[in-house]
């Protein structure tokens, strides 16, 4: 028998950046020296008071089915960090827990996109992103950010790109992989823009909010436009500001017709997220930021040691990010070159290949849809990262 695949499925593809991590562990259990600055995982612990929590709920007895929007004493703790941190104000009715951001912008787009209906996707961009909006009969449009512009959207691009069929503009900020922060001056501009075309939705994908270089709090396209609130869902989660990547959990703020629909779809699949889970993160978001500075300081160190001496290779142009963990980097003045062993450099999934085979492994900016560049995460140590800096620079340096 011939098992059919759907078409939905078809048009999908595996993480570029899991198949990244997977061959860079492969070769390490391998016996090779391999830096691994594939995942934009925190290398920091989950704050010890958080995992007490989660010990606590588990010895209360925490461990049952919960709501399908979430744990209310969650929603309560995520609408006070939304008025404390973010400065917004949204009713209880208008959050929803999910199992990670990721699911919370994989129902939005399940409860909203018919198909055919356009989502706009500023280049480069998080490849979830387009793999959600096909899966659920969407078609991503695909704008251009180059290095020029700092990898960020300019007003005059979103305008060219807005029709009757556009659903969605996708915002992340700080952005990965590029890092980049948009002033709000440049939010006010994108903000007019939105204005004049009152169907389109934002989603604000908002998960490094907190991890920052300029010294200054997270902002959000609501804090400069908030006449924008009922048109906007904005995505958060405890993975990336607490350290809390595999306890998988995430919420949305948006309308509540949006909100509603995003519970029915989560009701239908997995149901609510997991009770101690949602245990922990609540500790979090009442336990304060205390830790955080410590965190942020050390991914700054971590970026201006490795983007110093990117800077002095030639053949490489570095983006330096304004925040979250990555580091972008392109690569066009390598293209053309040749290995050691006579193979061309063409593009920079071949770049990426040949660093690895020098002991870095990166991730092709093919995966994020803007070549030729690459991304590396400084969320590793310091010493790692630094080494792994040395060891590009020593890789480009022997290409002919």
């Amino acid at each position: 028998m011939t098992l059919r695949l759907s078409q939905r499925v078809q048009r999908v593809s595996l993480s570029a950046n899991a198949a990244a991590k997977s061959r860079a562990t492969e070769l390490r259990e391998a016996g090779r020296d391999i830096l691994d600055l594939t995942t934009g995982e925190p290398d920091f612990d989950t704050p010890e008071h958080i995992k007490q929590a989660a010990y606590a709920a588990i010895a209360g007895g925490a461990t049952k089915y919960t709501p399908t929007p979430g744990v209310k004493a969650l929603r309560l703790a995520v609408q006070r960090k939304l008025a404390d941190e973010n400065r917004l104000d949204y009713p209880l009715s208008s959050i929803v827990i999910a199992n990670g951001a990721k699911q919370v912008i994989f129902n939005a787009f399940a409860a909203t996109l018919d198909d055919g209906d356009e989502v706009l996707v500023p280049t480069p961009y998080w490849p979830s992103f387009p793999d959600s909006v096909r899966f659920n009969g969407g078609e991503p449009v695909f704008i251009e950010c180059g290095l020029e512009q700092g990898c960020k959207l300019l007003p005059t691009q979103l305008e060219q790109h807005l029709n009757a069929r556009t659903r969605w503009l996708i915002l992340n900020g700080p952005g990965n992989p590029s890092g980049a922060v948009y002033s709000e001056t440049e939010l006010r501009e994108l903000a007019e823009v939105l204005r004049r075309h009152p169907q389109v939705l934002v989603l604000l994908d908002e998960l490094y909010e907190h991890i920052r270089f300029d010294g200054r709090p997270a902002q959000s396209l609501l804090n400069v436009a908030p006449d924008l609130l009922d048109r906007c869902l904005l995505v958060g989660g405890v993975s990336k500001t607490y350290a809390m990547t595999g306890w998988r959990i995430g919420f949305g703020a948006g309308p509540k017709i949006l909100t509603d629909a995003i519970a029915v779809v989560q009701s239908q699949s997995t149901s609510g997220a997991s009770s101690v889970g949602q245990a922990a993160a609540l500790a979090a978001y009442d336990g304060g930021l205390d830790f955080l500075a410590e965190h942020v300081a050390a991914y700054q160190l971590r970026r201006d040691i490795l983007v110093e001496t990117l800077k002095t290779v030639n053949g490489l142009e570095v983006l330096e990010p304004q925040g979250g963990f990555f580091v972008f980097v392109r690569c066009a003045g390598l293209l053309g070159r040749v290995r050691p062993d006579g193979q061309r450099i063409n593009n920079d999934d071949d770049l990426v290949a040949w660093l690895l085979e020098e002991g870095v492994a990166g991730v092709a900016g093919s995966a994020y849809g803007l070549s030729p560049w690459f991304r590396l995460s400084i969320a590793t140590a310091t010493d790692s990262v630094a080494e792994a800096g040395r060891r590009i620079a020593s890789a480009c340096g022997k290409l002919q």
